[in-house]
């Protein structure tokens, strides 16, 4: 809904009645929020105001603050809180927990939740209806990073086997909305640029807690006067333990655990000794760099993408693609890249100043209103004198690093293997030599089955080695119902014909493994078809179909496939084929889209299928 830039039609404040009237809405919508809660977002004596957009989507706001409520048909039917208001109060609306904060980068990038990404908690899935408002959370992170509303009930979420979407996404951090507000931030060190994850300040505290509940437990009143504040809250603990059984606490929990590093300069040098204290661990976690810093990171970050991820054969690339995919990985770990806090201010600017400085070559796109990287200058001094490094991550980021090299892996890791299972034709020769005809075989199994049989029959020609008799059970099963009337039956049958006539009396099936996920399918596999056409206004569109013969996401796919083209996807179920989906993406990017399925997913060129209905 946010994902692309919209201005807003006009912008007015609210009447005292209109005020009263949406906080009697908000109060309906999210009945378990307080009227002390409501007053935190929408504060009594400061002035509401309202921006109407051409979507007919409503947005309420404190005059000069932040976007609180917005209203997706303007009638008041669909009411959500924005994230700024979830991290004023994070419970105003219950929310599901992401299995890890690396599903984060999907639905910060535009994708819906899915089942799978969820956490289900010992207890079990929680009850919710189908169109309930519910937030999204990382674990370990208690400010959520989305808002959506459900899309089916929990008791229709278990009986399709937790498989689906569970939360058709309404507004995420870092979409337009969040952008649009003056002084846009984020609530905690947790929040990255392209993902968020475990929010280092609360793991610290908790720990802490931990330490002293466990140390203190002989002391009652000590320990009662620990649990009566507010959980969570550093305050409580250090009002009853001296700074020094922090520092030692921490100290402990430190050793015990992983050493935590953090990013402080541009050399990518980390640094935390032992016995750090709290508030030095807060300053280095909610470390801000200057506009000089953040313009030697950017120029570091781009010389690093241009050696190791930036190929030629890639070339050219989009500038918000070279940003997201190329440039942002490359950053210290632990470290926010913001283009707005360096000198530049925006992509475009320093794009064109590198231009300008000879060490790449760049125009912009007059119609997509986008700088291009067109070409790379290896001969640039810059360029020579750089040393790419071999990034080193450890404790979160490794986890990151490590997670996403294996979810790039798992999709990579297709296999598709064609397996056969017994028939009508071929049961008695299964039924001969004991082999089960429910299961599925290899063609080397299949081909097994036969001549065993062949050798316990004693078929082998004797004069004749390479030869097989048929008896009538054989020929009955490779020939009956073949032979015209009139014809005869084959008496007999070279080896090196025997197991492919075998095998094409039997059921074809074929596997197909993509990391944990296997599915059989039976015939031949269909293959992805991808096709352009044109539109109305000589616009192209481009069509893939046919991935989940594949294992593939087409939700996922198409919020990848957004980010790689710089342009608009969406997804749509094909008419009368219940489950199937097809991928529309906005231009002719047949043949880019084809070698990403190649490269990114594995699949064999054999089973894609292209046409090109914009050749004449």
């Amino acid at each position: 809904m946010f994902k692309k830039v919209i201005e807003s039609k006009s912008l007015q404040r609210l009447s005292g009645a209109d005020r009263k009237k949406l906080k009697r809405t908000v109060k309906e919508h999210f009945p378990q929020a307080s009227d002390a809660d409501i007053d935190v977002i929408l504060p009594p004596k400061a002035e509401i105001t309202v921006a109407k957009f051409p979507n007919r989507v409503h947005v309420y706001g404190v005059e000069g603050g932040f976007p609180m409520i917005f209203d997706v048909d303007g009638r008041g039917n669909e009411i959500f809180p924005t994230v700024y208001a979830l991290w004023k109060v994070p419970g105003l609306l219950p929310a599901f927990v992401l299995k890890g904060g690396e599903v984060s980068r999907f639905v910060i990038g535009g994708a819906d939740l899915m089942f799978p990404g969820i956490s289900i908690p010992p207890e079990g899935l929680p009850s919710f209806s189908a169109g309930q408002p519910w937030a999204v959370k990382v674990p370990g992170n208690p400010a959520p990073i989305a808002v959506g509303i459900t899309t089916m009930s929990s008791s229709e979420a278990l009986k399709a086997g937790l498989r689906g979407k569970a939360l058709r996404i309404t507004h995420y951090y870092h979409d337009s909305l969040w952008e649009s507000a003056e002084g846009h931030y984020v609530p905690n060190a947790g929040f990255l640029e392209d993902v968020v994850l475990e929010d280092p300040a609360s793991s610290s505290v908790s720990q802490v807690s931990d330490s002293h509940e466990e140390a203190d437990n002989a002391s009652t009143d000590l320990h009662d006067d620990v649990n009566n504040g507010e959980e969570g809250d550093p305050v409580d603990v250090l009002d009853v333990h001296s700074e020094q059984d922090v520092n030692a606490s921490l100290q402990r929990e430190l050793k015990d655990e992983i050493s935590v590093e953090m990013a402080v300069d541009m050399s990518g040098l980390k640094v935390l000794s032992d016995g750090v204290s709290v508030q030095e661990l807060n300053e280095k976690d909610h470390h801000t760099l200057s506009s000089e810093e953040v313009d030697a990171l950017l120029d570091k970050c781009l010389l690093q993408a241009l050696h190791t991820t930036v190929k030629d054969k890639d070339l050219p690339i989009p500038g918000s693609t070279l940003w997201a995919s190329h440039i942002l990985p490359c950053r210290p770990s632990g470290v926010t890249l913001d283009i707005k806090k360096s000198s530049h201010k925006k992509l475009s600017k320093w794009l064109q100043s590198k231009s300008s400085a000879g060490l790449i070559s760049a125009k912009e796109d007059k119609h997509k209103k986008e700088v291009v990287l067109i070409a790379v200058n290896h001969r640039h001094p810059d360029y020579m004198s750089f040393r790419p490094e071999k990034r080193q991550t450890e404790g979160v980021g490794q986890s990151i690093d490590t997670a996403a090299g294996e979810n790039r892996q798992s999709r990579l890791q297709l296999e598709v293997v064609e397996i056969y299972k017994s028939s009508t034709h071929v049961n008695p020769i299964f039924a001969s030599v004991g082999a089960d005809t429910g299961r599925f075989f290899t063609a080397t199994e299949a081909a097994d089955i036969v001549f065993r049989y062949v050798e316990n029959e004693n078929l082998v020609k004797p004069m004749n080695k390479a030869t097989v008799v048929l008896d009538a059970t054989l020929c009955d099963a490779l020939y009956k119902g073949t032979v015209k009337k009139g014809s005869s039956y084959p008496t007999e049958i070279h080896k090196k014909d025997l197991g492919p006539a075998f095998l094409s009396r039997m059921q074809v099936h074929h596997r197909v493994t993509r990391g944990n996920d296997s599915a059989v399918r039976k015939g031949a596999l269909k293959a992805v078809q991808i096709m352009t056409e044109r539109r109305q206004g000589n616009k192209k569109v481009t069509r893939v179909s046919g991935l989940e013969s594949f294992l593939m996401d087409a939700e996922a796919l198409a919020s990848e496939l957004q980010k790689k083209f710089a342009c608009s996807t969406t997804v749509a179920e094909l008419p009368g084929k219940k489950g199937q989906h097809e991928v529309l993406v906005q231009g002719g990017v047949i043949e880019d889209l084809a070698r990403h399925l190649v490269e990114q997913y594995g699949i064999p060129k054999r089973y894609i299928e292209v046409l090109d209905k914009t050749k004449k």
